[in-house]
């Protein structure tokens, strides 16, 4: 994630396609052509190169993806109680406090002492994350450990508590003994409630110790116990994407390299794994998030699981031995880096060596006796430099020396044009690196005016990964910024030059995909969520078009409007790109209006016979270039599909503020 202003830049010559032209050819439309050459198949396209970006940001995982409804469940903030709250029925009294002898698990060391002085009830509440989402009659799965210390005849109460402390569920625990042991419950609510609470209280009078209180839904993703929030992961898979980026992001970096994300502290049982703070926590001063950690109960096993189930490429970025350089710099000296070096190739081990490999057998032993079928790494996230250069060409000769067939992904910076960009770009040509991945965040302009961006690019060098873009309504790192669609045509059209040169860009990403509406701290995404609800916004459905209407081959295109002065000159103000679907046997061609005039065009298929073909056009289009999806309105800009005989050559007015695809049926 970058939070440098991104200038605009030019970049690449005309091979055939769209380019932006002046207002007045907006307000004054002249015929244009779209010519699909249909028999000159082009380059072959990468199944996976539409995918999607996954970044603990904006409360994305805990929170969010991950289904754990519980903040703090293990009381190892640094504010140990942070997210808990004193609770006492009326006349009781009691105290809550964080000890450390003796807790359960040696990573996760503190846990909650709980004493009542009488039999009335004294206890403490959950805040959850701004709130507890829960539905009236579904299901969540209660679970914690506990021991006792002092009293008689004690019970624990355990309620799901509503607006004015209406109890929504509730359950009661007896018989604690003098070790730790873990008790389970369902709790049912009989109401629907965005922002509960959970309450646990001792009836009677004595000490009980309480560690990793949790509750789940258990309607999770595949009904996974401690899964994740079904219908988060749905509206990924709705996106049939190539690939999955995982787990960032500069949360990959940290501030430091303490922070860092390690990939190994994140698998295993949730108590082993040992919760950092999120470096999102205090980045932005107009958004602070003082209680945003990461308890990876969303690790490395479950982004591969994950992958898996939504039928994604595992795209894993690891620490190359650099923290953020927008923060500290820090860097592991060169002859420090080994362990970095071992934890990539241990990855590699994790992810696809055998059962009776030291790490495979790790794998195995979490569920999954079948390797993952990793193909590609990512070393390190946003770095740039020489100090990242001569890191990455360290990695680079250990990894391939072992795994030679694993594609690595490097870093070309913040920026997509700037002197950080030009000096990786010339140090991972020299390198011969496999894919560099290049960020953007920008106005939405730029990516208007950098539709070619890609025509010019050398083919014998290594490919792109637009790893990072997305169009910034106000400005970058803006507050105020929306996800209109503007903003996603802007991207529609960028995404077709993207997709002419798919020789070139093997692989692309919007960023960051996911938000909660209470406690983001970066605007736009992709998909915005509250306790119960979520939507996808403009952007979303334009990144669907997409990677739902895949090719395997590209197939050219020239896009001509007459003009007075020259006939024959590319002056459209379309964007268009056509692959062809070879399993389907049809064209697919994309054509995205962002202007506010209705444009007519007569699209030509070179090299196909007149017979008309009843094919199916979707289109994506509003009133506005501010309109948006909300929670209220979720669907106000969405596809909409209709079918619809076509010949080989057939005129079509592509309406103001609009993406259209069109399926056509070869023969």
């Amino acid at each position: 994630m970058n939070r440098n202003r991104i200038e605009s830049c030019a970049c690449g010559l005309v091979l055939v396609l769209a380019v932006s032209v002046s207002p007045g050819w907006c307000q004054h439309p002249e015929p244009t052509t779209l010519t699909i050459h249909a028999n000159q198949p082009g380059a072959r396209i990468n199944p996976a190169m539409w995918g999607i970006f996954f970044e603990d940001i904006n409360f994305g995982a805990d929170g969010g993806l991950y289904g754990e409804l519980i903040k703090n469940r293990s009381f190892d903030f640094p504010d140990a109680l942070m997210g808990w709250g004193t609770y006492a029925k009326a006349g009781g009294d009691g105290f809550a406090r964080v000890e450390q002898d003796e807790p359960v698990s040696p990573q996760n060391v503190k846990f909650l002492r709980l004493s009542s002085r009488n039999s009335r009830g004294f206890g403490v509440t959950n805040e959850g994350f701004r709130g507890i989402g829960v539905k009236r009659g579904e299901k969540y799965q209660l679970s914690f450990y506990g021991r006792h210390l002092a009293g008689k005849d004690l019970s624990l109460r355990v309620e799901l508590l509503g607006v004015g402390d209406r109890v929504l569920a509730s359950t009661r625990f007896k018989k604690f003994g003098q070790d730790w042991q873990k008790f389970s419950a369902v709790l049912s609510s009989s109401a629907t409630e965005a922002k509960a609470r959970l309450a646990i209280s001792i009836e009677g009078a004595g000490t009980l110790d309480l560690d990793f209180i949790s509750l789940f839904p258990e309607k999770t993703w595949k009904n996974r116990p401690g899964g994740l929030r079904a219908d988060m992961v749905q509206m990924l898979a709705d996106l049939k994407p190539g690939f999955l980026r995982f787990p960032g992001g500069c949360i990959v970096e940290g501030h430091y390299l303490t922070n860092r994300y390690q990939w190994k502290t994140t698998i295993g049982s949730p108590e082993e794994r040992k919760l950092i703070m999120n470096r999102w926590n205090d980045e932005f001063k107009h958004r602070r998030a003082p209680d945003y950690y990461q308890s990876f109960g969303l690790g490395f096993f479950e982004y591969f699981q994950l992958c898996e189930d939504i039928g994604a490429e595992p795209l894993p970025i690891i620490n190359c031995g650099m923290a953020c350089q927008f923060n500290s710099s820090e860097l592991a000296p060169l002859d420090q880096l080994d362990p970095y070096v071992q934890d990539a190739l241990d990855l590699i081990e994790f992810a696809n060596g055998s059962a009776s490999s030291v790490w495979g057998a790790k794998r195995a032993a979490l569920g999954h006796r079948a390797p993952f079928n990793l193909k590609m790494l990512g070393v390190g996230n946003e770095q740039w430099g020489p100090q990242y250069i001569e890191r990455y060409a360290l990695f680079s000769e250990a990894l391939k020396a072992r795994y030679p067939e694993i594609q690595l992904v490097s870093s070309a910076g913040p920026d997509p044009a700037d002197d950080r960009f030009h000096f990786a770009w010339g140090k991972l040509r020299e390198l011969k690196a496999d894919i560099v991945d290049e960020h953007c965040y920008a106005a939405p302009q730029w990516f208007l005016d950098n539709a070619r961006r890609y025509d010019n690019y050398d083919r014998r060098g290594p490919k792109v990964f637009m790893g990072e873009y997305a169009a910034q309504s106000v400005a970058t790192c803006s507050p105020t910024n929306r996800n209109n669609l503007e903003c996603a045509l802007a991207e529609a059209a960028y995404m077709t030059g993207m997709e002419r040169n798919a020789d070139v860009v093997r692989l692309s990403s919007y960023a960051p995909l996911f938000a909660h509406s209470d406690a983001w701290q970066w605007t736009p995404d992709l998909i915005w969520c509250d306790n119960l609800r979520i939507y996808g916004t403009a952007n979303y459905y334009a990144q669907q078009l997409f990677s739902r209407n895949r090719g395997d081959v590209v197939l050219p295109v020239t896009l001509r409007g007459a003009s007075k002065g020259d006939p024959s000159a590319i002056t459209s103000s379309l964007f268009a790109s056509a692959v062809k679907d070879e399993k389907a046997n049809e064209i697919i061609i994309k054509v995205v209006n962002p202007y506010l005039t209705a444009l007519p065009c007569r699209l030509e298929l070179a090299g196909l016979s007149g017979t008309s073909r009843k094919s199916r056009i979707t289109v994506l289009a509003g009133t506005s270039k501010a309109d948006e999806n909300t929670f209220e309105n979720p669907l106000n800009v969405a596809p909409k599909t209709l079918t619809q005989k076509l010949n080989s050559s057939f005129q079509h007015t592509f309406p103001p503020l609009s993406a259209t695809v069109f399926r056509i049926p070869v023969r």
